[in-house]
């Protein structure tokens, strides 16, 4: 779910903000790392480590990073 909120913030960013100068760099900062989420989950070892309370802290950290830039951009 994280991933796919990254990757639907970053497309609606980029579309609300058509014609801003950077929105394009802007945008890839989300939806980059959600589309590499996503990407993750479709592969064996990426289910695995992403089971691991590891994985679940960081994603947390870094989904929170994100959907503060998003507000702040």
């Amino acid at each position: 779910m994280g991933a796919y909120a990254a990757l639907a913030i970053g497309l609606i960013n980029l579309r609300y903000q058509t014609g801003a100068d950077g929105n394009l760099m802007k945008s890839v900062v989300l939806i980059g790392p959600g589309a590499l989420l996503l990407l993750i989950t479709f592969t064996d070892s990426g289910k695995a480590w992403l089971q691991s309370k590891a994985a679940a802290s960081l994603g947390f950290a870094i989904g929170g990073l994100l959907l503060a830039y998003s507000f702040f951009v």
